[in-house]
């Protein structure tokens, strides 16, 4: 049934989108502008995303099975499709009364708005609560695989990996143009550069039995794991568990008791910080924690402050292509960001090092549904480019989901670990990190 997973995960982006147009309209009420980029960003992504791929997905391959297996499901199926079929017309209005603001006011264009979202809502919540249940009732194994081999076909060119990262731009563009109020708010949207092929898969990190203590209280007992070359590596775990603990063991930053850390071929267990990071060990850390009176421009700096100076001007335009409000304020102090805003700063200045390993510690963290998105956005689009990560994140289906592989952590000790769906479908973790 991954078609469902990969449907639901859909349905949560849209799901975003619509509340993130309901706050905007509520600004729109009390006067603020209607931006017509931002909103045409949207469309664009639900006219392409939904209108485009998922629902012709769901049209092929999914509900003429449904229809096939099940004579109840016809008249939720004929509904759900006649929605499918009105989408594109529904949006074509939208856009209209959106060109119509300049000159007549925001009242016409903010009710169609409301409108629009309360039906793509309702759509949501009967895919979600009457025909998704019904197709996991009636569908056999063999309706399954097909439809499980239609969604997840990565060569299709509606739903392969070249139209997911299409996706991600078209995301990233509504984050970047979004209010300061619920996304970064940029006059102009970010791109997310290219970059190079996905690594080897050699061990870039091992550590084993790696121990840290504050006092006489032992943080971290006998930690014991790997990440290779390209990987995107999760720890999960619960407040208190140690997760932030053992980044700043591996950073350098804790002392660490008892235990090795061989990084790139190398034991750098008695190495200080600064060395680590030299060696291509760059970390986000949690709360930001950017340097408020310096300008983003500076705090930029300092992320490369161990690289050459020639190259840290190209460095810095690939970091304001992807978050353009970063150069539209370059000038102002880091300090006068918003949260999601500072959470863009402090990736830009880890990847100012030119990470092997770009360690980041909970970047969701006090965000916006819409920003959270966006976050695990950038973090997806640096992994396809072959970037070696280590998540580190209390939203544990999140950050699950777009691992390779995942660690769970308890009080101090690795007690799962298996690949990132294995740990999602893991009962234990299900119950323990996704209430579920």
């Amino acid at each position: 049934m991954e078609a469902l997973r990969i449907i639901s995960e859909e349905h949560r982006n849209l799901w975003r989108i619509a509340a993130t147009m309901d706050l905007v309209a509520d600004e729109a009420e009390a006067g603020s502008r209607v931006d017509p980029a931002f909103f045409n960003a949207i469309f664009d992504y639900i006219e392409e995303f939904m209108d485009g791929c998922h629902h012709a997905k769901e049209d092929e391959y999914l509900f003429p099975l449904l229809r096939r297996r099940s004579a109840e499901a016809a008249l939720i199926l004929d509904r759900l499709q006649a929605e499918h079929r009105n989408g594109p017309e529904n949006l074509r209005a939208l856009r209209t009364k959106l060109a119509a603001t300049a000159g007549a006011g925001n009242a016409d264009f903010v009710a169609a708005l409301r409108s629009y979202t309360h039906g793509l809502r309702g759509h949501i919540r009967s895919e979600e609560k009457d025909a998704m249940p019904r197709a996991k009732e009636v569908l056999n194994a063999e309706d399954w695989s097909d439809i499980d081999r239609a969604f997840l076909d990565n060569d299709d060119p509606l739903f392969g990996e070249k139209a997911k990262a299409e996706f991600r731009e078209l995301f990233h563009r509504i984050a970047s143009l979004a209010p300061d109020s619920i996304g970064l708010g940029a006059r102009s949207a970010g791109e997310l550069q290219p970059g190079a092929a996905p690594g080897a898969g050699d061990v870039l990190l091992s550590v084993s039995g790696m121990e840290s203590c504050y006092g006489r209280i032992k943080a971290l007992k006998g930690i014991d794991l790997e990440v290779r070359q390209g990987e995107l590596v999760a720890l999960v775990g619960a407040n208190g568990a140690g997760k932030t603990t053992f980044l700043r063991t591996l950073s350098g930053v804790q002392p660490m008791s008892a235990g090795r850390i061989r990084f790139d071929g190398e034991d750098i267990s008695h190495l200080r910080a600064d060395l680590r990071m030299r060696r291509g060990i760059c970390q986000s850390p949690e709360g930001r924690q950017v340097f408020g009176p310096l300008s983003i421009e500076d705090n930029l700096r300092l992320g490369a402050y161990t690289q050459p100076k020639a190259q840290v001007a190209g460095d810095l335009d690939k970091v304001f292509a992807m978050f353009p409000i970063l150069k539209e304020k370059r000038a102002l102090p880091a300090g006068t960001l918003s949260g999601g805003q500072q959470q863009m700063l402090a990736i830009g200045r880890a990847l100012m090092g030119r990470p092997k390993m770009l360690l980041l510690d909970e970047p969701s963290m006090g965000l916006a549904p819409l920003l959270v998105e966006e976050v695990f956005n950038v973090v997806k689009t640096l992994k396809a480019q072959g970037m070696t990560i280590f998540l580190v994140e209390q939203n544990a289906f999140a950050a699950l989901a777009i691992a390779d592989r995942g660690y769970v952590l308890e009080t101090g000790n690795i007690t799962l670990t298996g690949s990132g769906q294995e740990l999602i479908d893991n009962e234990q973790v299900r119950a323990a990190y996704l209430g579920m």
